[in-house]
């Protein structure tokens, strides 16, 4: 998987949490609470020695990421099926129509989970967490990664690799609202077709599937 592109990047962060919620009988009480789902952060993540940051913005049913390097931000709008890519400098955006009704944006569950266990408990960036061993299967691909979820904040603080060939974690928390301007286009950017996609063409589970 290459992380340094947003929309790689923007893939993992709906993969550290989300899915339908199902019965595990190794998922302990305090992962039952209300999870978080109103926050900004700081993403890092770490693959092939090198290490890259962005901001995210959640609300529920949209999210944002900031790459300040490149200049470009992703919205998803669940709400509205659609992804937005903006580039700052040009003032100019992209869109892809489709999404799955069944993403969410945070919850206990990492996608494609068929299992867990309990592997200890760790502080993580000020917060106390969980630390679980889960096995996934997305098509016909089983992956183990680590999990810690956050006990004080109900929330996926943190993901790696078993094999340790990459990580990502939320740092610099801070919860609350956010403002519903982050998650709009901004005014007066110019609509750009995607190169190589007839305009008006809607692409299916784009990114969440």
């Amino acid at each position: 998987m290459d992380f340094y592109d947003g929309g790689s990047i923007t893939m993992l962060v709906l993969m550290i949490g989300c899915g339908k919620k199902e019965e595990h009988k190794e998922i302990k009480p305090e992962m039952k609470g209300s999870v978080t789902q109103e926050l900004s952060a700081t993403i890092v993540t770490k693959s092939k020695g090198q290490t890259m940051s962005m901001k995210i913005y959640m609300k529920p049913n949209k999210f944002r990421t900031d790459n300040e390097t490149a200049g470009t931000s992703t919205i998803v709008r669940k709400d509205l099926k659609k992804v937005w890519t903006i580039m700052t400098a040009q003032k100019t955006y992209m869109e892809i129509e489709g999404m799955n009704d069944n993403q969410q944006m945070a919850e206990e569950k990492v996608k494609g989970e068929v299992s867990r266990k309990e592997v200890g408990s760790e502080t993580v960036n000020g917060h106390p967490t969980t630390k679980y061993e889960v096995t996934t299967k997305i098509d016909d691909k089983v992956m183990q990664v680590y999990q810690w979820w956050a006990t004080d904040i109900n929330f996926p603080v943190k993901m790696a690799a078993v094999d340790g060939s990459w990580s990502m974690e939320y740092r610099d928390i801070n919860i609350g609202s956010q403002p519903d301007s982050l998650f709009e286009v901004p005014s007066g950017y110019k609509k750009m077709t995607i190169p190589g996609i007839p305009a008006g063409v809607k692409i299916p589970n784009m990114n969440t599937k």
